[in-house]
Protein backbone atom coordinates (compact mmCIF):
# COMPACT_ATOMS: atom_id res chain seq x y z
CA UNK A 1 0.00 0.00 0.00
CA UNK A 2 1.19 3.50 -0.89
CA UNK A 3 2.24 5.46 2.21
CA UNK A 4 2.18 9.23 2.57
CA UNK A 5 4.33 10.47 5.43
CA UNK A 6 3.46 13.57 7.42
CA UNK A 7 6.13 14.28 10.02
CA UNK A 8 6.46 17.09 12.52
CA UNK A 9 9.94 18.49 12.02
CA UNK A 10 12.21 21.52 12.27
CA UNK A 11 15.28 23.00 10.60
CA UNK A 12 17.66 21.16 12.90
CA UNK A 13 19.82 18.63 11.07
CA UNK A 14 19.82 16.23 14.02
CA UNK A 15 16.01 16.16 13.76
CA UNK A 16 15.76 16.15 9.97
CA UNK A 17 18.41 13.55 9.21
CA UNK A 18 16.81 10.50 10.89
CA UNK A 19 13.35 11.46 9.58
CA UNK A 20 14.54 11.87 6.00
CA UNK A 21 16.69 8.72 6.14
CA UNK A 22 13.76 6.68 7.43
CA UNK A 23 11.37 8.01 4.78
CA UNK A 24 13.84 7.43 1.94
CA UNK A 25 14.69 3.93 3.18
CA UNK A 26 11.00 3.01 3.29
CA UNK A 27 10.27 4.36 -0.19
CA UNK A 28 13.35 4.12 -2.42
CA UNK A 29 15.91 2.26 -0.33
CA UNK A 30 15.43 -0.91 -2.36
CA UNK A 31 16.34 0.69 -5.70
CA UNK A 32 19.44 2.69 -4.71
CA UNK A 33 22.68 1.32 -6.15
CA UNK A 34 26.24 2.70 -5.77
CA UNK A 35 27.25 4.97 -8.61
CA UNK A 36 23.75 5.58 -9.99
CA UNK A 37 22.75 9.01 -11.37
CA UNK A 38 20.61 10.67 -8.72
CA UNK A 39 19.01 14.08 -9.14
CA UNK A 40 17.71 16.11 -6.20
CA UNK A 41 15.36 18.82 -7.49
CA UNK A 42 14.58 21.56 -4.91
CA UNK A 43 12.73 24.82 -5.49
CA UNK A 44 15.40 27.48 -6.08
CA UNK A 45 13.20 30.17 -7.59
CA UNK A 46 15.39 33.19 -6.90
CA UNK A 47 18.06 34.58 -4.55
CA UNK A 48 16.15 34.51 -1.26
CA UNK A 49 16.92 33.82 2.36
CA UNK A 50 15.58 30.60 3.92
CA UNK A 51 13.44 32.76 6.22
CA UNK A 52 11.51 34.17 3.24
CA UNK A 53 10.00 30.72 2.45
CA UNK A 54 10.63 31.30 -1.27
CA UNK A 55 13.09 28.40 -1.68
CA UNK A 56 13.41 24.88 -0.31
CA UNK A 57 15.38 25.10 2.93
CA UNK A 58 18.97 23.92 2.38
CA UNK A 59 18.95 21.68 5.47
CA UNK A 60 16.10 19.58 4.04
CA UNK A 61 18.07 19.17 0.83
CA UNK A 62 21.26 18.42 2.76
CA UNK A 63 19.55 15.58 4.65
CA UNK A 64 18.56 14.04 1.29
CA UNK A 65 22.11 14.46 -0.03
CA UNK A 66 23.58 12.81 3.06
CA UNK A 67 21.30 9.82 2.55
CA UNK A 68 22.65 9.26 -0.95
CA UNK A 69 26.25 9.71 0.18
CA UNK A 70 25.66 7.03 2.81
CA UNK A 71 24.61 4.74 -0.07
CA UNK A 72 27.78 5.55 -2.08
CA UNK A 73 25.85 7.75 -4.50
CA UNK A 74 26.99 11.30 -5.27
CA UNK A 75 23.80 13.18 -6.12
CA UNK A 76 23.42 16.20 -8.34
CA UNK A 77 21.39 19.01 -6.79
CA UNK A 78 20.05 21.20 -9.56
CA UNK A 79 17.31 23.59 -10.62
CA UNK A 80 16.65 26.30 -13.20
CA UNK A 81 15.90 29.53 -11.32
CA UNK A 82 13.62 32.19 -12.70
CA UNK A 83 15.88 35.11 -11.86
CA UNK A 84 19.29 35.88 -10.40
CA UNK A 85 22.61 34.12 -10.68
CA UNK A 86 22.82 30.59 -9.35
CA UNK A 87 25.81 31.57 -7.24
CA UNK A 88 23.76 34.29 -5.54
CA UNK A 89 20.99 31.78 -4.82
CA UNK A 90 23.53 29.47 -3.18
CA UNK A 91 24.99 32.31 -1.14
CA UNK A 92 21.83 34.09 -0.08
CA UNK A 93 19.80 30.90 0.28
CA UNK A 94 22.31 29.32 2.68
CA UNK A 95 23.29 26.45 0.39
CA UNK A 96 26.93 27.53 0.21
CA UNK A 97 27.09 27.58 4.01
CA UNK A 98 25.15 24.40 4.79
CA UNK A 99 26.80 22.30 2.06
CA UNK A 100 30.33 23.37 2.87
CA UNK A 101 32.57 20.28 2.99
CA UNK A 102 29.92 17.94 1.59
CA UNK A 103 30.98 16.02 -1.53
CA UNK A 104 28.01 16.79 -3.75
CA UNK A 105 27.54 18.85 -6.89
CA UNK A 106 25.12 21.80 -6.78
CA UNK A 107 24.55 23.67 -10.02
CA UNK A 108 22.09 25.06 -12.49
CA UNK A 109 20.63 22.79 -15.16
CA UNK A 110 22.89 23.16 -18.18
CA UNK A 111 21.35 21.54 -21.25
CA UNK A 112 18.07 20.21 -22.59
CA UNK A 113 16.91 17.17 -24.51
CA UNK A 114 13.59 16.67 -26.23
CA UNK A 115 10.99 14.36 -24.77
CA UNK A 116 7.48 13.61 -26.02
CA UNK A 117 5.12 14.40 -23.14
CA UNK A 118 1.96 13.69 -25.12
CA UNK A 119 -0.72 15.69 -26.89
CA UNK A 120 -1.23 18.59 -27.41
CA UNK A 121 2.36 19.53 -26.52
CA UNK A 122 4.35 16.76 -28.18
CA UNK A 123 8.14 17.12 -28.05
CA UNK A 124 9.35 19.66 -25.51
CA UNK A 125 12.77 20.58 -24.10
CA UNK A 126 13.45 19.15 -20.64
CA UNK A 127 16.65 19.45 -18.60
CA UNK A 128 18.99 16.68 -19.69
CA UNK A 129 20.00 15.98 -16.11
CA UNK A 130 16.37 15.26 -15.21
CA UNK A 131 15.54 13.31 -18.36
CA UNK A 132 18.53 10.98 -17.96
CA UNK A 133 18.62 10.52 -14.16
CA UNK A 134 18.28 7.02 -12.72
CA UNK A 135 16.32 8.41 -9.79
CA UNK A 136 14.77 11.82 -9.09
CA UNK A 137 13.99 13.11 -5.62
CA UNK A 138 11.56 16.02 -5.92
CA UNK A 139 11.98 18.45 -2.98
CA UNK A 140 9.46 21.30 -3.37
CA UNK A 141 8.54 24.09 -1.00
CA UNK A 142 4.94 24.27 0.25
CA UNK A 143 3.90 27.65 -1.16
CA UNK A 144 0.90 29.40 -2.58
CA UNK A 145 0.95 30.29 -6.27
CA UNK A 146 -1.04 33.13 -7.80
CA UNK A 147 -1.77 31.14 -10.94
CA UNK A 148 -1.86 27.47 -9.85
CA UNK A 149 -3.10 28.10 -6.26
CA UNK A 150 -0.29 26.00 -4.77
CA UNK A 151 3.29 25.16 -5.67
CA UNK A 152 3.39 21.56 -4.58
CA UNK A 153 4.67 18.22 -5.74
CA UNK A 154 3.59 18.37 -9.39
CA UNK A 155 4.25 22.08 -10.00
CA UNK A 156 7.84 21.92 -8.73
CA UNK A 157 8.96 19.85 -11.73
CA UNK A 158 8.25 22.79 -14.05
CA UNK A 159 11.72 23.88 -12.90
CA UNK A 160 13.08 21.11 -15.15
CA UNK A 161 12.23 23.37 -18.09
CA UNK A 162 15.45 25.30 -18.51
CA UNK A 163 15.82 29.06 -18.39
CA UNK A 164 13.68 31.26 -20.62
CA UNK A 165 11.88 28.23 -22.05
CA UNK A 166 9.68 28.44 -18.94
CA UNK A 167 8.63 31.92 -20.01
CA UNK A 168 7.92 30.64 -23.52
CA UNK A 169 5.58 28.00 -22.10
CA UNK A 170 3.84 30.61 -19.98
CA UNK A 171 3.21 32.55 -23.17
CA UNK A 172 1.96 29.49 -25.08
CA UNK A 173 -0.15 27.88 -22.38
CA UNK A 174 -0.34 30.20 -19.40
CA UNK A 175 -3.43 32.15 -20.41
CA UNK A 176 -5.50 28.94 -20.14
CA UNK A 177 -5.12 27.62 -16.60
CA UNK A 178 -6.52 24.22 -17.52
CA UNK A 179 -4.04 23.85 -20.36
CA UNK A 180 -1.12 25.03 -18.25
CA UNK A 181 -2.09 22.60 -15.47
CA UNK A 182 -2.18 19.82 -18.05
CA UNK A 183 1.32 20.76 -19.17
CA UNK A 184 2.54 20.45 -15.57
CA UNK A 185 0.90 17.06 -15.09
CA UNK A 186 2.37 15.71 -18.32
CA UNK A 187 5.87 16.90 -17.35
CA UNK A 188 5.43 15.10 -14.02
CA UNK A 189 4.15 11.96 -15.74
CA UNK A 190 7.16 11.98 -18.07
CA UNK A 191 9.81 12.48 -15.39
CA UNK A 192 8.23 10.18 -12.78
CA UNK A 193 10.20 11.20 -9.65
CA UNK A 194 10.86 8.26 -7.36
CA UNK A 195 9.76 10.24 -4.32
CA UNK A 196 8.59 13.73 -3.41
CA UNK A 197 9.63 15.28 -0.10
CA UNK A 198 7.85 18.58 0.58
CA UNK A 199 9.40 21.22 2.82
CA UNK A 200 6.34 22.41 4.71
CA UNK A 201 8.20 23.36 7.87
CA UNK A 202 8.18 27.04 6.98
CA UNK A 203 5.51 27.39 4.30
CA UNK A 204 4.19 30.37 2.38
CA UNK A 205 0.63 31.71 2.32
CA UNK A 206 -0.98 34.66 0.57
CA UNK A 207 0.19 35.92 -2.82
CA UNK A 208 3.03 33.46 -3.45
CA UNK A 209 5.24 32.05 -4.80
CA UNK A 210 7.64 35.00 -4.64
CA UNK A 211 8.32 37.85 -2.26
CA UNK A 212 4.66 38.95 -2.23
CA UNK A 213 3.81 35.84 -0.19
CA UNK A 214 3.95 35.59 3.60
CA UNK A 215 6.01 32.96 5.48
CA UNK A 216 4.01 30.80 7.86
CA UNK A 217 5.34 28.12 10.19
CA UNK A 218 3.59 24.74 9.79
CA UNK A 219 6.33 22.41 11.01
CA UNK A 220 5.72 19.53 8.59
CA UNK A 221 7.51 17.31 6.11
CA UNK A 222 5.15 15.60 3.66
CA UNK A 223 6.57 12.75 1.57
CA UNK A 224 5.65 9.80 -0.62
CA UNK A 225 5.95 8.24 -4.06
CA UNK A 226 2.72 9.62 -5.52
CA UNK A 227 2.88 13.38 -6.12
CA UNK A 228 -0.85 13.60 -6.81
CA UNK A 229 -1.64 12.05 -3.44
CA UNK A 230 0.84 14.40 -1.77
CA UNK A 231 -0.77 17.44 -3.40
CA UNK A 232 -4.15 16.20 -2.14
CA UNK A 233 -2.75 15.96 1.39
CA UNK A 234 -1.30 19.46 1.09
CA UNK A 235 -4.73 20.72 0.03
CA UNK A 236 -6.26 19.19 3.14
CA UNK A 237 -3.54 20.75 5.29
CA UNK A 238 -4.22 24.26 3.98
CA UNK A 239 -8.02 23.88 3.81
CA UNK A 240 -8.45 23.63 0.03
CA UNK A 241 -10.75 21.15 -1.68
CA UNK A 242 -8.27 18.89 -3.57
CA UNK A 243 -10.61 18.82 -6.57
CA UNK A 244 -10.13 22.59 -6.94
CA UNK A 245 -6.37 22.38 -7.36
CA UNK A 246 -5.76 22.92 -11.11
CA UNK A 247 -3.13 20.18 -11.42
CA UNK A 248 -5.39 17.66 -9.66
CA UNK A 249 -8.24 18.58 -12.01
CA UNK A 250 -5.97 18.22 -15.02
CA UNK A 251 -4.71 14.84 -13.80
CA UNK A 252 -8.26 13.52 -13.44
CA UNK A 253 -9.12 14.74 -16.93
CA UNK A 254 -6.11 12.80 -18.23
CA UNK A 255 -7.21 9.64 -16.45
CA UNK A 256 -4.77 9.88 -13.55
CA UNK A 257 -5.85 9.82 -9.94
CA UNK A 258 -4.01 9.56 -6.63
CA UNK A 259 -3.17 5.97 -5.79
CA UNK A 260 -4.85 4.60 -2.64
CA UNK A 261 -2.66 5.49 0.30
CA UNK A 262 -2.22 5.09 4.02
CA UNK A 263 -1.44 8.28 5.93
CA UNK A 264 1.59 7.82 8.17
CA UNK A 265 1.19 10.75 10.54
CA UNK A 266 -1.47 13.16 11.73
CA UNK A 267 -4.40 14.16 9.54
CA UNK A 268 -3.44 17.77 10.00
CA UNK A 269 -5.27 20.94 9.00
CA UNK A 270 -4.17 24.55 9.39
CA UNK A 271 -6.68 27.17 10.46
CA UNK A 272 -7.10 30.31 8.36
CA UNK A 273 -4.38 29.53 5.85
CA UNK A 274 -4.48 32.38 3.32
CA UNK A 275 -4.73 31.14 -0.25
CA UNK A 276 -4.12 33.50 -3.17
CA UNK A 277 -7.18 35.25 -4.48
CA UNK A 278 -7.94 33.82 -7.88
CA UNK A 279 -10.25 35.14 -10.53
CA UNK A 280 -11.02 33.88 -14.04
CA UNK A 281 -8.71 34.85 -16.86
CA UNK A 282 -11.60 35.50 -19.23
CA UNK A 283 -15.37 35.13 -19.42
CA UNK A 284 -18.34 36.48 -21.33
CA UNK A 285 -18.94 36.89 -25.09
CA UNK A 286 -15.80 36.47 -27.18
CA UNK A 287 -16.32 39.78 -28.99
CA UNK A 288 -16.15 41.53 -25.61
CA UNK A 289 -12.97 39.82 -24.38
CA UNK A 290 -10.70 42.78 -25.13
CA UNK A 291 -12.81 45.20 -23.07
CA UNK A 292 -13.39 42.64 -20.33
CA UNK A 293 -9.66 41.91 -19.99
CA UNK A 294 -8.86 45.61 -19.64
CA UNK A 295 -11.54 46.49 -17.11
CA UNK A 296 -12.60 43.37 -15.22
CA UNK A 297 -9.93 40.66 -15.07
CA UNK A 298 -7.26 40.30 -12.36
CA UNK A 299 -3.91 41.74 -13.38
CA UNK A 300 -0.49 42.61 -11.97
CA UNK A 301 -0.45 45.77 -9.87
CA UNK A 302 2.64 47.79 -8.99
CA UNK A 303 3.41 49.14 -5.54
CA UNK A 304 5.69 52.02 -6.52
CA UNK A 305 7.08 52.41 -3.02
CA UNK A 306 8.55 48.89 -3.19
CA UNK A 307 9.83 48.97 -6.77
CA UNK A 308 13.60 49.38 -7.10
CA UNK A 309 13.58 49.75 -10.89
CA UNK A 310 15.55 46.54 -11.46
CA UNK A 311 13.82 45.85 -14.83
CA UNK A 312 13.50 42.09 -14.17
CA UNK A 313 9.75 42.12 -14.77
CA UNK A 314 10.29 43.53 -18.24
CA UNK A 315 13.15 41.16 -19.01
CA UNK A 316 11.22 38.07 -17.95
CA UNK A 317 7.73 38.95 -19.28
CA UNK A 318 6.94 36.19 -21.83
CA UNK A 319 4.49 38.41 -23.71
CA UNK A 320 6.96 41.32 -23.87
CA UNK A 321 4.40 43.90 -22.80
CA UNK A 322 6.21 45.52 -19.83
CA UNK A 323 8.28 48.58 -20.58
CA UNK A 324 10.39 50.55 -18.11
CA UNK A 325 10.71 54.34 -18.15
CA UNK A 326 12.44 56.33 -15.43
CA UNK A 327 12.99 53.08 -13.52
CA UNK A 328 9.25 52.34 -13.30
CA UNK A 329 7.52 49.53 -15.20
CA UNK A 330 4.45 50.13 -17.33
CA UNK A 331 2.20 47.20 -18.28
CA UNK A 332 0.12 47.06 -21.47
CA UNK A 333 -2.85 45.35 -19.85
CA UNK A 334 -4.67 44.90 -23.15
CA UNK A 335 -1.95 42.45 -24.23
CA UNK A 336 -1.19 41.00 -20.78
CA UNK A 337 -1.70 37.20 -20.79
CA UNK A 338 -2.14 37.08 -16.99
CA UNK A 339 0.60 34.49 -16.44
CA UNK A 340 1.78 36.57 -13.45
CA UNK A 341 5.42 35.74 -14.11
CA UNK A 342 6.25 39.32 -13.14
CA UNK A 343 4.59 38.81 -9.76
CA UNK A 344 6.47 35.57 -9.27
CA UNK A 345 9.95 36.91 -10.00
CA UNK A 346 9.80 40.44 -8.51
CA UNK A 347 12.60 40.44 -5.92
CA UNK A 348 10.98 43.20 -3.87
CA UNK A 349 7.38 41.95 -3.85
CA UNK A 350 6.40 45.17 -5.60
CA UNK A 351 4.04 43.42 -8.02
CA UNK A 352 0.93 41.67 -6.77
CA UNK A 353 -2.16 40.13 -8.39
CA UNK A 354 -5.24 42.31 -8.00
CA UNK A 355 -8.69 42.27 -9.56
CA UNK A 356 -10.10 45.64 -10.65
CA UNK A 357 -12.88 46.88 -8.37
CA UNK A 358 -15.39 46.78 -11.22
CA UNK A 359 -14.63 43.12 -11.86
CA UNK A 360 -15.05 42.26 -8.17
CA UNK A 361 -18.38 44.09 -7.93
CA UNK A 362 -19.78 42.50 -11.09
CA UNK A 363 -18.82 39.00 -9.98
CA UNK A 364 -20.30 39.47 -6.52
CA UNK A 365 -23.54 41.07 -7.55
CA UNK A 366 -24.09 38.99 -10.68
CA UNK A 367 -23.12 35.79 -8.81
CA UNK A 368 -20.97 34.63 -11.68
CA UNK A 369 -19.96 30.99 -11.18
CA UNK A 370 -16.50 29.76 -12.18
CA UNK A 371 -18.29 26.97 -14.07
CA UNK A 372 -19.70 29.60 -16.44
CA UNK A 373 -16.33 30.94 -17.50
CA UNK A 374 -15.42 30.26 -21.09
CA UNK A 375 -12.24 28.42 -21.98
CA UNK A 376 -9.15 30.31 -23.05
CA UNK A 377 -7.50 29.84 -26.41
CA UNK A 378 -5.86 26.61 -27.39
CA UNK A 379 -2.09 26.37 -27.37
CA UNK A 380 -0.63 27.76 -30.57
CA UNK A 381 1.89 25.78 -32.53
Amino acid sequence: MNRIFVKQSSYVLETLRPQVFSILDDTIGGIIRPGMKALVKPNMLSPSTPESAVITHPLVVRAVAEYFLAKDVHPLIADSPAIGSFGEILRKGGYAEYFSGLNVEIREFSGSVQRDIGKPFGMIDIAEEAATADVIVNVPKLKTHSQMTLTGAVKNLFGCIVGMRKAEWHLRAGIDLDLFARLLVQIYSTLQPAITLVDGILAMEGDGPGRSGTPRHLGYLIAGKDALAIDSIICRIVGLDPHKLPTNKAALALGYSPAPYVLDGPDYKTDNFRLPRQTPLIYGPRQMHGLIRRLLIARPRLNKSKCNGCNLCSAYCPAGIITVAKRRPSIAYGQCIRCFCCVEICPEGALTMREPLLGTLIRRFAHISPAAFSKGPKVPG
